[in-house]
């Protein structure tokens, strides 16, 4: 039990995962966490931001530009598989009961976001923890026609990883210093997570009962 406990603190810990992971964990969690149901809870924003930082300080020693393409990949590719898993599956999926690594709640929070924002949500999703994960897996429930959600899946992958890891690049070759400040960095995604998350459900709440 001990070790399940500490492979998942593992998994939630962004600074370890890039020093110890590199690359290829850096990649699979971000493929994971954009389009696989049971990993919702994997970081993220702060994930990939952080990879920017420690790639433009160093420490993470891989080309910014293979960065930005694994990154990349990893978000276009993980959405799509969220998509055909909830065109083919996704009936199936709906009716399934609330379990450890699925609850009903995010399927609901994310379809308000569709119901306001179409086929764009596969964009603004991107920024916003767990509607991200859900997001494609409902586009292709809707049966979203697929030139569509691979144009805004693209488009959300490259505004996505461009902001935050490009970003993060930049913070950490100019002001390497910032590596010392990691845990705050994190704080202040997990703030934003924690508000995005709470106000996605209180709206989603408010959704069904109006309905």
């Amino acid at each position: 039990m001990n070790s399940i406990v500490e492979f998942f603190q593992y998994l939630l810990n962004s600074e370890e995962l890039i020093r110890t992971g590199g690359l290829l964990v850096i990649t699979f969690i971000v493929f994971a966490e954009n389009g696989l149901f049971f990993a919702f809870f994997l970081p993220g924003d702060y994930l990939v931001f952080l990879a920017g930082v420690f790639c433009g300080t160093g420490i993470l020693e891989v080309p910014i530009l293979i960065l930005l393409l694994c990154m990349f990949g990893a978000a276009v590719l993980g959405s799509l598989c969220g998509y055909i898993f909830g065109k083919y599956f996704g009936d199936m999926f709906q009716n399934r009961p609330d379990s450890l690594f699925f609850k009903k709640k995010h399927l609901e929070t994310t379809r308000k976001y569709f119901e306001k924002y179409g086929s764009r949500t596969l964009i603004v999703s991107r920024f916003l923890p767990i509607v991200r994960t859900f997001a494609p897996i409902l586009a292709g429930v809707a049966k979203m026609s697929f030139p569509s959600f691979l144009l805004n899946n693209v488009a959300g992958g490259a505004i996505w990883i461009g902001a935050l890891t490009g970003g993060g690049f930049l913070f950490g070759e100019r002001f390497p210093w910032i590596v010392d400040y990691v845990h705050y960095i994190i704080l202040f995604f997990l703030a934003i997570t924690t508000f995005t998350v709470i106000k996605g459900y209180f709206n989603a709440r408010k959704g069904m009962v109006e309905d």
